[in-house]
C-alpha cells in the first residue's frame, strides 16, 4: 500500500487562497487521476474535484470557478489551488488516487505497483477559513 500525503493546509481569511499538494513520497504517479474530497467533522465526506490521467477536470458546483485541480508530473504531485476562499470551505481535505480503466501505478526504482481500483487515500490536511 502506498501512503498519499497531503500538505498545504492552514488558516486563511475569506477571499484568500491556499494551495494543497498531494504526493506519494518515494514514488512517481503513472497514468493516475486524482480526486480531492473534504469533510467537516460530523458530516459526510464531500467530493470537491477530480482530474483524469489525461488532464480532464471536473468540479463540484460549490467550488467551480474558484478551485483548480492540476498535476505537475515533474514534481510528482497533484495540486488543488483554492482561491476566493469562503468560510464554508473549512474542513479536512483528502486526496485519493483515481483509477481509470485499471491504469494507475506508483513507480519507484524501475518497478511499478498498480494502484487498487478503489484508489488510495491520504490522511488529510486541515483548511480553516475565517470570515
Amino acid at each position: 500500500q502506498v501512503n498519499l500525503v497531503e500538505s498545504g493546509g492552514g488558516s486563511a481569511q475569506a477571499g484568500g487562497s491556499l494551495r494543497l499538494s498531494c504526493r506519494a513520497p518515494g514514488f512517481t504517479f503513472r497514468a493516475c487521476g486524482m480526486e480531492w474530497y473534504r469533510q467537516v467533522e460530523g458530516q459526510q465526506r464531500e467530493w470537491v474535484a477530480r482530474i483524469g490521467p489525461i488532464g480532464s477536470a471536473q468540479y463540484a458546483d460549490s467550488v467551480k470557478g474558484r478551485f483548480t485541480i492540476s498535476e505537475d508530473a515533474a514534481e510528482d504531485a497533484f495540486y488543488l489551488q483554492m482561491n476566493s476562499l469562503k468560510p464554508e470551505d473549512t474542513g479536512t481535505y483528502f486526496c485519493k488516487t483515481r483509477v481509470e480503466k485499471l491504469i494507475c501505478a506508483y513507480c519507484a526504482g524501475g518497478y511499478c505497483t498498480p494502484a487498487p481500483e478503489s484508489g488510495d487515500w491520504g490522511r488529510g490536511t486541515q483548511v480553516t477559513v475565517s470570515s
